[in-house]
Order: C-alpha cells, then sequence, then structure tokens
C-alpha cells in the first residue's frame, strides 16, 4: 500500500470516528432535550388537572345536594390545591411557567356539567373523577418511572398515594350515586332504565 492510498484510507477511518461520535453526542443531547420537555409537559398537565378539579369540585358543592358528591369536593379542593402550591413552587425553582387555566377539553367537561342539575349532575361528576384519576394516576406512575427531574419527579411520587385515595374515594361516590338513581328510578316505575344504560366504573 502507497503513501497515498494510505493517507486516504486514514482520512476515511477519521471521517467514520468523527460521525459516529457527532451521532452519538446528538442522540444524547436530543434524549436528555426530550426528557426534559416530558418533565416540563408533566407538570404543565399536572397544573391544569389540579385547576380543573378545583373548578369542578366548586361547581359540584354549588349544584349537587347529595353528602357524598359534596363531601367528595371539599376534600378535592383540599388536596388539589395543597398540591398545586407544591407543584408552583418546584416550577419555579425550575424556570417552568405554568398555563393560567385548564386545557380546552377541561373547560368544555366543566361547561357540559354546569348545565344539568339533581342525580344526572352527580353521575356525570361522579364517572368523570373516576375515570379522570385513572387517568391522572397513569401520567403520574409514568413520571415516576422515566422523569429525570428530581423536583418533579419527587413531586410526582409524594402525590401518587392521594390520587390513588381520590380514585378509591371515587369510585365509592359513583356507586353512591348511582345506587341513589336508581332507587329514585325504581319509585317513579322507571327503574333503573333512568341510568341511560350506564356502566359502573371499576
Amino acid at each position: 500500500m502507497n503513501g497515498i492510498t494510505r493517507a486516504r484510507s486514514a482520512l476515511a477511518v477519521g471521517a467514520l470516528l468523527a460521525l459516529a461520535t457527532g451521532g452519538a453526542l446528538y442522540a444524547q443531547s436530543n434524549s436528555k432535550a426530550t426528557h426534559q420537555f416530558s418533565d416540563n409537559t408533566f407538570a404543565k398537565k399536572a397544573d391544569q388537572g389540579d385547576m380543573a378539579e378545583i373548578k369542578l369540585a366548586q361547581l359540584a358543592q354549588t349544584k349537587s345536594q347529595s353528602p357524598a358528591v359534596r363531601s367528595f369536593a371539599e376534600r378535592m379542593i383540599t388536596d388539589h390545591s395543597a398540591a398545586n402550591q407544591k407543584l408552583e413552587n418546584v416550577a419555579s425553582q425550575n424556570g417552568i411557567n405554568l398555563p393560567a387555566q385548564p386545557n380546552m377539553k377541561q373547560q368544555q367537561t366543566y361547561d357540559r356539567l354546569s348545565k344539568l342539575n339533581g342525580d344526572a349532575f352527580n353521575r356525570a361528576y361522579a364517572e368523570n373523577q373516576v375515570k379522570d384519576h385513572e387517568h391522572d394516576i397513569a401520567e403520574f406512575k409514568m413520571e415516576t418511572k422515566d422523569g429525570t427531574n428530581p423536583q418533579i419527579k419527587q413531586f410526582a411520587q409524594n402525590t401518587l398515594p392521594t390520587l390513588e385515595e381520590h380514585l378509591t374515594l371515587a369510585r365509592q361516590m359513583y356507586r353512591n350515586v348511582e345506587n341513589r338513581g336508581n332507587t329514585n328510578g325504581a319509585a317513579n316505575g322507571n327503574g333503573a332504565m333512568n341510568n341511560g344504560g350506564a356502566t359502573t366504573p371499576r
């Protein structure tokens, strides 16, 4: 192999090494940016979730006469207000700008429930709370598993047991209002048909 060939081979190897190194550094940088985005997105979604829960609970306290619903709503206001305060502190320390209001879907849910009254409102609110807390628990578990920001991850870990307790309470509330609806329906001669075929959440 002459000198020119060896020089070309060395240049080719050097180029390949540079590409490999650059690709690895880019992948590492991109992965870090993705995790940071994920942590920030989680914090923003959690903040909107807290605001939506508080807003719906306040609506429940004005709309419902059910002791089970009103008691649950009071617990939501207390716990989600406390969680939101902690999240705001974490976000401030990490330079994360949190949303000022719930997202569009959450606002649509509020608007829909605000048009209901009596047993119809109670069932709709209870069903929403079961589904919403199931979704929240899944999101918080994902953050505790994949989160990279220590403070946000710790917030998720600390809040998760409260959300799991909320889900248990939400399911109890649903059963309570559903049984009440069945009783009222039977008294009106309509039985379970008053439920519109609703399925009890797990």
